[in-house]
């Protein structure tokens, strides 16, 4: 297992309980993944906290001792400290050792890591890659050049970072709008560059964490969206009195914005929207409505490219932005290789990384203990459609969106294909 963030965690504990046994690596000097702020690897920055809540976030077998709504990034690895000292699965893993490489070698894994003791390789029956979605930064090209400073979002730490510079920020997302809200304490000036409109969700609603309400039976995409889009625009208006563009899609299409304080510092006129880029000039930045401004730093808020940069492309079934796999974990030739986390979806919390790593212990236990219900498995796999995990949303079609699901019907699919694979069930 590669990884020992929240997912290759989950993963740890999945294979504990089904009694499969495990090696685990992690290039860090102990688990967290990017919530261990001191992680090389990490994108993590100071004043991060969770934008979904606490209670939908968390591992039901281990609720958060916080009673932080949106705990705060150092509170999140503590946390991971305790599930993995609580369960024992630190043990289970060789910190400070990078995997550079695992290749197949007949019907086994060869991965070969460099750690502590040097470069070695072993022999395993497969491997589960839980290295995570945001390490790997996208950075766009732009024409001419920019002769100040360029930074990208996991570069960013603190806003001490920003003192006193003109500042341009380069996208809307989540990350983007925390380092805008970070920025205006500290920038002679703050701006926004964003090429399309957004949905902006409060985190609290009727004195409530907005994740928390109606967590019961989902309700249709359609109608869900309808009154969804009233609710925001009666508790935030109409983000495009700020300067926004008016997004050309539905809500729940793309990741909303879990940050209503940008559009508190828009309207205190303490950061401007600006539109898309044209091109760098020096220290001038010219915008595709004619306008150009100069700055000091760009700060590219352009989010993350998926990246498994061990593993052969071909072994994962890529296509496009991402690998093609069955509820976005096993490869259709089911060669021993299994990907975890690689989901996005509003409001899945870890608990859906942790289901989706029972339902790899429960293959990998049938496999072992009753071959023709594992024969079954992929061979149901290879001749039926794969579940519809949209929910019925028209997700847009970025290389980000290329692996979003909707929530429910993703653990849905991933529920009943468990118990389908559950020796004795």
């Amino acid at each position: 297992m590669i990884g020992a963030g929240p997912t290759g965690l989950a993963a740890a504990r999945a294979l504990q309980k089904a009694k499969i046994p495990f090696q685990g690596y992690e290039a860090a000097s102990g688990v967290g993944g990017l919530w261990d702020i001191t992680n090389p690897r990490s994108t993590m920055y100071e004043s991060a906290h969770l934008i979904s809540s606490r209670t939908t976030t968390e591992f039901t077998e281990f609720p958060m001792a916080s009673t932080a709504d949106y705990p705060s990034h150092r509170e999140l690895k503590k946390y991971f400290g305790d599930f993995a000292a609580h369960f024992g699965l630190a043990e289970q893993f060789h910190f400070n050792t990078r995997v550079d490489s695992i290749r197949r070698d007949g019907s086994d894994w060869l991965v070969t890591a460099t750690g502590e003791h040097g470069t070695e390789t072993q022999r395993y029956a497969g491997v589960l890659l839980a290295n995570g979605t945001l390490a790997e930064p996208n950075v766009p090209t732009f024409r001419g050049e920019f002769t100040g400073e360029i930074l990208h979002t996991s570069a960013y730490k603190a806003a001490t970072q920003l003192a006193g510079k003109r500042v341009l920020i380069i996208g809307a997302g989540n990350s983007g709008c925390d380092i805008a809200v970070d920025a205006v304490h500290h920038a002679a000036a703050v701006d926004m560059s964003v090429r399309r409109g957004y949905y902006f969700v409060p985190r609290y609603l009727f004195g409530r964490p907005s994740d928390t309400l109606n967590q019961g039976k989902p309700l249709p995409a359609k109608i869900k969206q309808f009154i969804d889009k009233r609710v925001l625009q009666a508790f935030t208006g109409d983000p495009v009195r700020f300067g926004f563009p008016k997004p050309t899609y539905k809500i729940y299409e793309s990741h909303p914005i879990v940050n209503t304080l940008i559009l508190n510092y828009l309207g205190q006129g303490d950061l401007s929207i600006r539109a898309d880029i044209d091109r760098f000039d020096g220290t001038t930045v010219h915008f595709r409505d004619g306008s150009s401004t100069e700055y000091d730093t760009v700060v590219l808020a352009t989010g993350y490219k998926l990246d498994y940069p061990f593993a052969d492309r071909a072994d994962l079934h890529w296509g496009g932005a991402s690998p093609d796999l069955y509820l976005n974990v096993f490869p259709p030739s089911f060669n021993g290789l299994y990907v975890l986390g690689m989901i996005e979806a509003s409001g899945i919390g870890w608990q859906g990384r942790a289901e989706q790593a029972e339902l790899v212990a429960a293959y990998l236990r049938a496999e072992r203990e009753d071959p023709e219900r594992a024969r079954q498995f992929r061979e149901r796999v290879a001749a039926d459609p794969w579940p519809d995990v949209t929910g019925g949303y028209n997700y847009l079609g970025l290389d980000r969106m290329s692996y979003y699901v909707n929530k429910d019907a993703y653990r849905g699919a991933v529920a009943t294909a468990t118990k389908t694979l559950k020796v004795g069930a």
